[in-house]
């Protein structure tokens, strides 16, 4: 009996020891501090612990510490038992001089094994300056604080411009065209209660940039030292801008609406009221300064490839096969990879050698935004199926793009590829060959064969039918009225299939009725406030339209080479301009933000381009 008990617990300990819970050491201490604040530094255990060995505070005074504390708890749910432990080790420790310092890791012993928790990192500021001059408003992005401190104390609380307000950062005030940078809307506070901040915010629009929102998240707080006092900051709003022409641009003002606690200086009402105050909720209008870029054209000398890409990338081409028969695709894949204006590189085309059937290409976007812009790849699939033998050259693909790092215009290629294409099974070598599965009989007996399965002819029924039709001659029509109508449908059918092989005139006689479709789409979209596939819809049946009606390949189509061919076929100026004008405002309005009025005056100009454009005789 005793030898069954002990075998019990045995197992028992066993369990336990194995879905214990692992042991987690941790340290943990702010991020930021300030020269002459104390602060606290915790290790905390999740099992019992002893012997603890703390790192040398080098760089920091030890004021008191380090103080223990367990606490536990346990709780049923559905049955279920879970309990949790934690021990505490507390330390009081003031920074000597400013600087960023590493506390190193600190080791206890749990059940006799030596166990290490992490390190911290800490940034000491330096001390608010006693007699510091009080920033302007321009400088840290209060534009109207007298105002709003006036408001605030009219409310029942006084609230300095000094100690509270909005900055505008920008990462960079002088770029290129479509060189990324970031704009930043940061809260700075001190000697204030931020109670919450609103959604009731104004931001710009941004104009002449576009814009790409970072995920904000939930808001953080944190120190920093700034035109010699300590601030609590939080970042408000962050968002990537790629300007989109040279010259001056400007940032318009933002307004962010914060709701402060402050203390109410009135009569005590009773003796809670004396001992603690009396406090009231406050709203305050925040405005962050706008600021200016200065944006600086793309140099001269741009490569015949280049369309428009700045940044830093990489080509990665992959062909799927080099030698195929007839019939079979082939698949060439270009990768670009790197950080830049990625949502406006333009899909490199591929001339393929005649005897290929080429398909759309297909372009799969991986985009990721941070703080240093966007960055990702774009993969594009090119599919063609050759349709005879023989051996064929690509040509090598050219992506050109503006390197911002070196300021100058590269050029990435693919290498030059040569297929190898064999005639498929089935398909006739020359003029006179049979294809397969096809039966040729041309021995006699053969002929004698088929002979055996014809059926025996009565002469004298064909003969009696013969009278009787010649004796109503006019029922010839019934044999003649059927052949004309086959014979007409012979033709009209030979003509329908004629032009459905002519892809290029079916495009271009149905480039109205496409467009049309892309319009009533868009229409929908602007009736439900869908911008995204408005301006979606509304730039695909421009493009569309004009690739139809000029024969220009999709790839291939670029508002260069439209105003060229539209020249060429007479067409007058002030159309041409109005070309230009629709697809450059629907290409930039597809990413940039615009109001309902400029996506109803988007709709009613490309309508009107489509229409003037049927009229025209190209």
């Amino acid at each position: 009996m005793r030898h069954r008990i002990f075998i019990l617990f045995l197992l028992v300990g066993i369990t336990l020891s194995v879905f214990a819970d692992e042991v987690v050491f941790r340290a943990q201490a702010p991020k930021q501090v300030v020269v002459g604040r104390p602060f606290q530094l915790t290790y905390s255990v999740n099992q019992r612990s002893r012997d603890l060995r703390a790192p040398e505070f080098t760089d920091f005074d030890v004021l008191s510490g380090p103080y223990t504390s367990t606490s536990s708890s346990t709780s049923f749910v559905n049955g279920k038992r879970t309990s949790s432990f934690e021990q505490t080790y507390t330390y009081m420790l003031m920074a000597q001089k400013e600087g960023t310092f590493t506390i190193g890791p600190a080791t206890v012993k749990v059940d006799g094994e030596n166990i290490q928790s992490n390190g911290v990192r800490i940034q000491v500021l330096p001390e608010d300056e006693e007699t510091s001059p009080q920033p302007s408003p321009q400088g840290r992005g209060q534009s109207s604080g007298q105002s709003s401190s006036q408001s605030s104390a009219n409310q029942g609380g006084s609230v300095s411009s000094e100690n509270l307000f909005v900055r505008t950062i920008a990462s960079k005030t002088r770029v290129h065209e479509q060189e990324a940078l970031m704009v930043t809307y940061k809260l700075y506070f001190a000697n204030v209660d931020v109670a919450q901040l609103t959604n009731n915010t104004k931001l710009p629009e941004f104009t002449g940039f576009l814009k790409q929102e970072l995920e904000q998240g939930e808001i953080q707080t944190e120190l920093e030292h700034y035109n010699g006092r300590n601030y609590q900051t939080a970042v408000l709003y962050r968002t990537i801008l790629y300007p989109q022409h040279s010259g001056d641009i400007k940032i318009d003002p933002a307004n962010f609406e914060a709701v402060l606690r402050v203390q109410v200086q009135q009569r005590p009402r009773s003796i809670f009221d004396d001992f603690f105050g009396s406090y009231t909720n406050v709203t305050r209008m925040l405005t962050a300064p706008g600021v200016t870029i200065h944006v600086a054209a793309l140099p001269g000398g741009k490569p015949a490839g280049f369309s428009g890409g700045v940044g830093r990338f990489t080509l990665t081409p992959t062909i799927s096969q080099t030698e195929l028969q007839t019939n079979d695709a082939v698949t060439i894949r270009l990768d670009i990879s790197g950080s830049g204006n990625m949502k406006l590189l333009k899909t490199p085309a591929i001339e393929w050698p005649e005897g290929f059937e080429p398909y759309d290409p297909k372009v799969t976007n991986n985009f990721n935004t941070t703080t240093a812009g966007v960055s990702g790849t774009k993969s594009i699939e090119y599919l063609a199926i050759p349709r005879s033998a023989g051996e064929y050259t690509i040509p090598a693909v050219h992506f050109s793009y503006f390197d911002i790092d070196e300021k100058k215009y590269k050029t990435l290629s693919t290498p030059e590829y040569t297929i190898r294409v064999k005639r498929g099974a089935g398909e006739a070598s020359s003029a006179g060959e049979q294809p397969s599965g096809v039966v040729s009989y041309t021995q006699k007996e053969d002929i004698k064969q088929l002979g055996s399965d014809i059926r025996y002819i009565d002469t004298k029924l064909a003969e009696s039918r013969k009278t009787k039709v010649e004796s109503y001659s006019y029922l010839w029509l019934w044999y003649v009225i059927p052949l004309i109508i086959a014979m007409v449908l012979l033709v009209v059918l030979r003509k329908q299939i004629k032009e459905a092989a002519d892809i290029t005139r079916m495009r271009y006689k149905h480039a109205n009725k496409v467009a049309q479709k892309r319009l009533k789409a868009a229409a929908a979209a602007l009736k439900a406030n869908d911008k995204d596939h408005f301006y979606e819809e509304i730039e695909r049946a421009a493009w569309t339209y004009l690739s139809d009606r000029l024969s220009i390949p999709t790839a291939d189509l670029n508002k260069e080479n439209i105003a060229s061919i539209l020249r060429q076929k007479g067409v007058a100026e002030e159309r041409i301009q109005e070309v230009m004008s629709v697809l450059s405002t629907a290409e930039f309005a597809r990413y940039a933000p615009a109001t309902d009025h400029a996506m109803d005056d988007l709709y009613r100009d490309t309508t009107n381009l489509i229409n003037n454009l049927e009229n025209e005789k190209i």
